[in-house]
Formats: C-alpha cells, structure tokens, sequence
C-alpha cells in the first residue's frame, strides 16, 4: 500500500527486524561523569569576602615595640580533594613608626608575588639572607637571626609549613636516639667535671646548665649550630654536633 508523504523529508533511516531485539539486550553506557576544573593560584583570582589566616608577633631587641604580621590565605577548591590553602596578602603592624614606608613597600610586593601564584617559598631564603650591618641578636630559644627582615623570613617559613607548602625532612630515629645519646653524655661528662664542690660551695652553674631563653633548652656552653643558626652546637669526641637538628661536621 503506498504512502502519500505530505511534509519535507529531513532525514531517514532503514529499520532492520532484529533492530529492536538488538537494542533491548544492549549493555548501558556509563554516563560521563565531568569533573570541575581545579583552580590553582594566579593574579585573576579574585578576593573572597573573608580571608582566613594567622598573625605572629615579633619581639626584636633592635626594636622597641613588637612588630605583629599577619598572613591571610585564601582556600581553593575548598570541599574537594584538591583543597589547597594559599597565602594571599600579608600585613605588618606596630607602634614603632620609624621604618613604615619600607615596611609598607616589603608588604605590598610580598602580597603581589603571593598573588602571582607559583612556588613561593623562594621569598624565605631571600628574606633571612638579608644582614643589618650592626649585627643581628638571638631570638627565644638560642636562634640567632641576622636581621629583623631575616626573622620575618623565619615567620613566613613558620606559616608556609603550617599551610602545607613546605616539609621539614623529620630526623630518622636511629638520627634522635644518636642527638640523645650525645646529649646524655655531654651532660653526664660536665656532671662529673664539676663535681660535689660546686654544690656545697654555691658556685655557678657549670656547662649541663641549660640555656632557658625559651623553647627546648640546650647546654649553656653550646655554640651557633651553621645549619639551623641555633645555640646547640657541643664538641663531643672532637666533633662539633647540633643537638638541635642533628648537624655534624664530622657527617
């Protein structure tokens, strides 16, 4: 029997008599499953509204008033797998008012190249590379600092290991039994050496004294470690040892 087509023939296919069998025992296709672009830190990313991030306080004796920085970061990709926290601007407030405009300037470049995106952890070499011609001091906890634009770096490198962008290398532990063997006979050795007199006679501590400027304490005699710039360095055997981080001059 023919069929009078009235409309326009836009297109047209064969049916075959197994078509419909065919289809029915097909096996489903999976759908495409689309993941969302992982965002990675550039200068186009714009500001949230709410920072989240952490302020320290620098206490430096070239200094009067205490120097408080503050480092905000920016979260990407916040509930995913590929969560990663950023730092994104920094700030830095005091009383003292003698160096604002290259604390401003130091703030404003350092938030640029946080902004910029890309590693960079290079900013904490740079900044405690820095020297004062009149000569650094110690911090709390026997850590020498050349500089107070070097302990800054030292507070960034703080935060860039809080946030995950830098990893310390952990001591092994045959590395902490060795520092606590050392340190252990060190102290047995100056025990000894200074002996009951010292005691009874009310004199001053001897070398197991410990250095008490804050954090873990070191024998008082111990030297600048070159490694980790921290007064924990004892000759034990003839060898220089860092009872800090493990450095040997000896390897």
């Amino acid at each position: 029997m023919a069929i009078k087509i009235g409309k326009k023939i836009k297109g047209y296919s064969v049916n075959q008599p197994d078509d419909k069998n065919r289809h029915d025992s097909s096996v489903a296709v999976a759908p495409v499953v689309t993941t969302a672009e992982v965002i990675q830190m550039h200068e186009r990313v714009e500001r949230p509204e709410v920072l989240v991030g952490a302020t320290y306080k620098i206490k430096s004796p070239l200094f009067e008033h205490a120097l408080y920085v503050t480092i905000n970061d920016i979260v990407l990709n916040q509930g995913t797998e590929h969560e990663l926290r950023r730092p994104f601007e920094i700030f830095i407030n005091s009383k003292n008012m003698d160096h604002f405009q290259w604390i401003v300037a130091l703030t404003r470049i350092m938030s640029a190249v946080f902004r910029k995106g890309g590693d960079v952890t290079f900013l904490v070499e740079e900044l405690k590379a820095v020297f004062d011609p009149r000569g650094g001091y110690f911090k709390a906890g026997g850590v020498y600092m050349n500089s107070i634009v070097a302990e800054l770096g030292a507070v960034i490198e703080a935060h860039l290991r809080m946030i995950g962008m830098l990893h310390d290398p952990d001591l092994d532990p045959e590395q902490r039994q060795l520092i606590a063997e050392k340190r252990a006979a060190y102290e047995a050795r100056a025990k000894k050496t200074a002996g009951p007199s010292s005691k009874n006679s009310g004199a001053a501590p001897s070398d197991s004294a410990a250095d008490n400027t804050g954090g873990e304490s070191f024998p008082a005699s111990a030297t600048l470690c070159n490694k980790c710039n921290t007064k924990a360095s004892i000759l034990m055997d003839g060898c220089a040892t860092c009872l800090n981080c493990g450095y040997s001059k000896c390897g």
